[in-house]
Parts: C-alpha cells; sequence; structure tokens
C-alpha cells in the first residue's frame, strides 16, 4: 500500500511538471508562429468570418476577448471569442486558433454528439468543480470518522474527470476541421500549413495532460478511501 500510495504521489507530480512543460512549450509555439505570416494576409477575425461562411454559418458572432489564449467558442452565446493577439493577428498562429474555434461552430452547426454531450455536462461540471475546492480538505480530516464525505469527493472528482476525457475527441476533431479548411481554403500552405499543424498539436497536448493529471487523482484518492477501509 505505501508503495503505491507514494507511487501515485510521483505520477501526480511527474504529470504536473509535464503539464507545465507543454503549457509553456505552447507558449513558446505561438510566440513561434506569431512571427510567421501568411500569404494571405488575413487576420484571425477575417479567417474566422471566412471559415463560417464557407460552411453557411451566419448565426455566430465573432468577438474580441481579453487576455493571451482566451480563445474560445460558447455553444450558448453562438460567439467565437478570439484573443486580441488572434483577432488582430495576420500569422500562421491566428490562423489556426481561429479556425480551430471556428471548428467548434462547425461541430455544433453540424450537432457533433461529443460537443452536444460536452455542453450538456457543463452545468455539472461547474458545480463538482465548485464543491471539490470545499470537500478534498474535509474528505482527508475525516477519512475514518466520516467517510461518506470522501465518496463524495471522488463522485465530484469523477465527473470532472470524465469531462476531462470528452474534451478530449471534441478538441481534436475541432483542430481536424480546422486543418482540413485552412488547406481547402489555401489560407496557408506549404511550411504555413505546418506550422498551424504544429501549434495545434501542442494545444491539444494541454487537453492530454490535463485529462490524464484528473485520471490520476482520480485513482488516488479511491486508493486512500479504499485504504482507509482496510485499516
Amino acid at each position: 500500500m505505501t508503495i503505491a500510495y507514494y507511487g501515485y504521489l510521483a505520477l501526480g507530480g511527474a504529470l504536473s511538471l509535464v503539464g507545465l512543460i507543454i503549457s509553456q512549450r505552447l507558449k513558446a509555439k505561438f510566440s513561434k508562429y506569431s512571427q510567421f505570416p501568411t500569404h494571405s494576409g488575413l487576420s484571425g477575425q477575417e479567417i474566422a468570418q471566412t471559415m463560417l461562411r464557407d460552411y453557411g454559418i451566419n448565426d455566430v458572432q465573432i468577438i474580441e476577448s481579453q487576455g493571451m489564449l482566451s480563445d474560445h467558442y460558447n455553444p450558448l452565446t453562438r460567439t467565437v471569442a478570439l484573443s486580441p493577439e488572434v483577432y488582430q493577428g495576420r500569422n500562421v498562429a491566428a490562423a489556426a486558433v481561429a479556425a480551430h474555434e471556428c471548428g467548434h461552430a462547425v461541430q455544433h452547426a453540424k450537432a457533433y454528439r461529443m460537443l452536444q454531450l460536452r455542453s450538456r455536462l457543463v452545468p455539472v461540471v461547474q458545480f463538482s468543480a465548485m464543491a471539490q475546492q470545499w470537500l478534498l480538505l474535509i474528505a482527508f480530516l475525516t477519512l475514518n470518522t466520516m467517510p461518506q464525505i470522501m465518496l463524495a469527493t471522488i463522485a465530484a472528482f469523477a465527473v470532472t474527470t470524465v469531462f476531462s476525457f470528452i474534451t478530449l475527441p471534441v478538441e481534436f476533431d475541432a483542430s481536424r476541421r480546422a486543418l482540413v479548411w485552412l488547406d481547402r481554403s489555401g489560407i496557408t500552405r506549404g511550411a504555413e500549413h505546418e506550422g498551424a499543424k504544429d501549434a495545434l498539436k501542442w494545444a491539444a497536448l494541454t487537453y492530454v495532460s490535463a485529462a490524464l493529471s484528473a485520471l490520476v487523482m482520480l485513482l488516488f484518492l479511491i486508493f486512500r478511501y479504499i485504504g482507509s477501509r482496510e485499516d
């Protein structure tokens, strides 16, 4: 039990370190490809408009958000929010991110099942994530006297872990749609397209790292609960 306990801690620490490295690598890639202009000269906002128009999507608004890498698609408000660097940028990084976020809008328009599932889970996940902050400390303090709290904590982490893994195909598919469209439309060509692919690959790896870290934490909590029952 002791070996397994420390093994989970070591694995969790290793994944946290890997996640940090990937995050830093993503920022470096974004910075690199932000210096790589596209031959089309279109801004991220113009690229997003063009992609949505090509797919016949006319009810999605493109807005400028605040903060680096704050780009996202909101299916409830039907908005593609692009960070200033992407919204105004006329480079490979801006093209890749703008097309990726529009890829989510295309998923929505085509009723992509995994996106629909993720959207339905959002309210539950938000509640679970908030509950985790309060439950985790209490669960360890009362593990031997009130194991039900640890079970509730495990349930909350299970919800967010499942959500993390459901997110993976949604993000991969949005990147795939983005790259296919960028190539077909001629927005990115040759080295530009390879750069867009590289940038989106590192963005996807952040979601993989987060999902694995969530799984390890969930398994650790389950292990602690089982261990306390055997004592």
